[in-house]
This record gives C-alpha cells, structure tokens and sequence, in this order.
C-alpha cells in the first residue's frame, strides 16, 4: 500500500478513536509525529519515535499508547531505497492513474457490461505501470535492485 495512504489511515484513526486527538490537530504533539517521515532511515525514526513517545505519554497516554501499537506498518517504506521516500509519500501517482481512468470512462459513456469496463481499466493501468517502467520517471527500479544487493551483501 502506499505510504502515504498508510499515513491517512493513521492520522483518521487517531481521530477517530482518540478523541484527544481531534482536539490537538495543530498541536505540536501531531506535527512531531508527522516529522517521522522525514528521517534518513528506520533507526532514526525509530530513535526519534521513542522519543515522541517519552515526551507526549504522559499528556496524552491513550494517543501514544494507539500510536505505539499501530505505526509500524507506516513505517515499512523505509526498507526501499531513499531515492524512493519522496514518492512513496505523495499519492500523485495514483492520483494521475485515477484521472486518466476517469478521463477514458468518460469518453465511453455507456458500457455494455462490467466486464467490458473491467477491460478498460486494467489496460490503462497496465499501459501507465509500462509507462512507469520504461521512463524510469517515478521510481527507478535500478535503485531497488542495488539496494537489494546490498541488502543481502550486509545480510551473508
């Protein structure tokens, strides 16, 4: 799942079974904890992760405590190459994928079935996953590939 998807779900699930939450929105406590995502690496963020939690469990133990619990699946885009982050945290691609699939429907109008507009679909997203692919525009997988050698280099 995309990271920044990941992170929407966290931030309506903080508000929506911390109440505390909805009421420190622009709180310092929340912008910290969305400054996670700007750290070089997974130990980093998981030092200053420790820290936010020392800083804000006392103020607010049913937030830090949901947090602790529920924020390592965002945390995942860490393991892919650096290159990567900024992408992985913005939905722009999806974004362009779901105009383009919008964009296309519409110009079809009526569908004799499904599966007809199933077929559509899936060969725009096979075209913009090419796309992707051979422009090397978005995330270059050349990156992923040398990160996985070293993975497995730092691994033997």
């Amino acid at each position: 799942m995309h990271i920044a998807s990941l992170v929407g779900r966290l931030r309506q699930n903080l508000a929506q079974r911390c109440p505390q939450a909805g009421m420190i929105v622009g709180h310092d406590c929340l912008q910290e904890l969305r400054w996670l995502y700007d750290r070089r690496d997974l130990i980093e963020a998981r030092r200053d992760l420790a820290a936010w939690l020392a800083k804000w469990s006392s103020k607010y133990s049913k937030l830090t405590g949901w947090v602790e619990d529920n924020i390592d699946e965002t945390l995942t885009f860490y393991r892919l190459p650096r290159q990567h982050h900024k992408h992985l945290k913005s939905t722009n691609m999806l974004e362009r994928l779901n105009e383009e699939i919008k964009r296309r429907t519409h110009v079809v109008r009526i569908f004799p079935n499904g599966d007809s507009c199933l077929r559509l679909v899936r060969a725009l997203a096979v075209e913009t996953h090419e796309n992707w692919l051979e422009q090397h525009r978005y995330l270059n997988m050349d990156h992923l590939r040398e990160h996985k050698k070293e993975a497995l280099r730092r691994a033997a």
